[in-house]
């Protein structure tokens, strides 16, 4: 079975190098950092998107031949500004331009209140208080200067395994054969670099394929001196086709076609479009379901461990049951709910990086068992996608009440069963998912259950949705009744699901811990709650009228 996945994914990996960038054998050497054997090309991409915000230089340079360059020319980076802070209050504390989202390390080391504001963020630590938005900023300007520091000293690029132990070796403590040929590497990188520079295209050719003469040729003696240590060729070059394919991107690109031709045919009754959005959405699917086989066989565990991987997966699972229900009463607008729910958090993953962090990390201790994590955290979490779907059509409900209550009976009628029914869904996973956590609770840190605030608000979750469903069954909760506990419902899962982890920030749940992103959330409640409140005082008002 495993020897079948592996073969899948590899000649997935082959057919689609044919649509995506030709890598360079640089981008492809294996680098120890972070708990794990990465290609030089994720290193190196997240390297400058942590201190530079974005994965290129300038929208063009290649995060690849600029982290290379501090190494090679660190003095002039000294003075160049790359070091992105974005916190005003940040800003002010160093006397900073407030101005400006770029500083030189220089300008930054050379405030009279950097050793001051470092001191306070260690005190912080010391008392082990939450970091606000203020010491997150500080936090992050730390891992800046100290990552830059130590690629300019060559301290933090391990591109060859010791022949004894775990921790590979700098290319600052390289000697012998392997110091010469990384001299010769980076001889071959200048050249190449220079070659960029010139009109000539066959002279850069010549100077790449030179350089990637070098870079096989250091691979080949970095390996020989740990051959069992060395990493996985094929899973470095399905990283590096991964970084290149981007599948998630494509996954939301076919979506939000889906929901153009469903709005089509939802709207303007063009219902020969309607085949088009299943072959669109199936698409879609395809594209979502390879980003995460390919993760799964890149990390080898499920991609469901920290907030980013959540959001794609709740994507991928409100996708999912929209789609089951949409086969089942052909109502157009389940459909579009669901590509409308996995299009928001695509591309959400997408464009908040610093938020939804998409790196690939090894596993906490805690999450060392693959069996607890899958049949868990994948079922908890895949709950969410039945509630956010639920939320959606809520969404949609409302706007068909100001549409007109009685002359879009019908529609409104459908999207309450069909909220019902997702409700039903999320019931039905998040319960179990809460006593398999005890379980695992039980099998990691000795206790069933603990109050801890995640399993504390998992449960409060349940209990809401419990108590709309028994609201509904007994004729308190009708029809209006269910569209908006569908809306406001959902703020019990944002709750357990992203404001345990980045706001209250407490409890034996610390690898999910992350900051950033509380404003917009609040800002994501608060107009729905107004929106609900403006739906309902507007009905009030046509009823009284009537």
């Amino acid at each position: 079975m495993k020897n079948g996945m592996t073969q899948w994914l590899l000649f997935l990996v082959v057919f689609l190098k044919m649509f995506t960038a030709q890598a360079y054998e640089f981008e492809k050497l294996p680098i120890q950092e972070g708990g794990r054997i990465k290609p030089y090309l994720t290193f190196a991409q997240e390297t400058l998107e942590l201190v530079y915000g974005k994965k290129t230089y300038l929208n063009k340079e290649p995060a690849t031949d600029i982290v290379l360059t501090w190494m090679l020319q660190p003095e002039i980076w000294q003075e160049k500004p790359f070091v992105e802070i974005k916190y005003g209050e940040l800003k002010k504390a160093l006397k900073l331009s407030e101005t400006e989202k770029y500083f030189s390390p220089q300008q930054i080391l050379s405030s009279d209140r950097l050793s001051l504001v470092m001191q306070e963020l260690n005190s912080k630590r010391e008392a082990k208080e939450k970091l606000d938005p203020y010491f997150q900023a500080v936090q992050r300007l730390e891992s800046q200067l100290s990552t830059f520091r130590e690629i300019a000293t060559g301290k933090f690029l391990r591109f060859v395994p010791p022949t004894t132990g775990d921790q590979w070796i700098s290319v600052d403590a390289l000697d012998g054969e392997l110091s010469v040929s990384f001299l010769g590497l980076t001889k071959a990188f200048i050249t190449y670099i220079d070659s960029k520079m010139s009109d000539d295209k066959a002279k850069a050719k010549s100077a790449l394929d030179a350089f990637d003469g070098q870079v096989l040729k250091f691979r080949y003696l970095a390996q020989k001196n740990n051959p069992a240590l060395y990493a996985n060729e094929s899973k470095i070059d399905a990283e590096v086709f991964y970084n290149y394919f981007h599948p998630y991107k494509w996954a939301w690109i076919f979506y939000v076609i889906t929901m153009v031709l469903l709005l089509l045919v939802w709207i303007l009754d063009k219902n020969k479009l309607y085949p088009a959005a299943w072959v669109m959405v199936f698409i879609g699917l395809g594209f979502h379901i390879s980003g995460f086989a390919l993760r799964s066989y890149i990390i080898e565990r499920p991609p469901v461990t920290n907030m980013y991987e959540t959001v794609v997966w709740v994507a991928f699972g409100a996708l999912v049951f929209s789609m089951i229900i949409e086969a089942i009463y052909r109502w157009r607008f389940i459909l579009f709910a669901g590509t409308l729910v996995a299009s928001f958090c695509l591309i959400l993953s997408d464009f908040a990086p610093v938020v939804l962090d998409p790196s690939l990390e090894p596993l906490q201790p805690v999450l060392r068992s693959n069996y607890w994590l899958l049949i868990h955290v994948l079922t908890i979490t895949i709950s969410y996608a039945a509630f956010f779907l639920a939320f959606a059509l809520g969404d949609i409900g409302l706007v068909y009440y100001l549409k007109g209550e009685e002359k879009n009976q019908d529609k409104i009628k459908a999207i309450v069963l069909a909220i019902y029914r997702a409700m039903q869904i999320g019931i039905s996973l998040l319960a179990p998912g809460i006593i398999l956590g005890g379980i695992w609770a039980d099998y990691s840190w000795g206790r069933f259950w603990g109050w801890d605030p995640k399993e504390t608000w998992a449960l409060i979750a349940l209990l809401g949705y419990l108590a709309v469903l028994h609201g509904r069954l007994a004729g308190f909760i009708k029809d209006f009744g269910m569209v908006v506990a569908g809306v406001v419902s959902f703020s019990l899962v944002i709750m357990a699901w992203y404001g345990v982890n980045f706001v209250l920030g407490a409890g034996l749940h610390s690898y999910g811990f992350g900051a950033g992103g509380v404003e917009y959330v609040s800002i994501f409640v608060a107009l729905h709650i107004m929106f609900v409140v403006f739906v309902a005082v507007t009905r009030g008002k046509k009823i009284k009228s009537a």
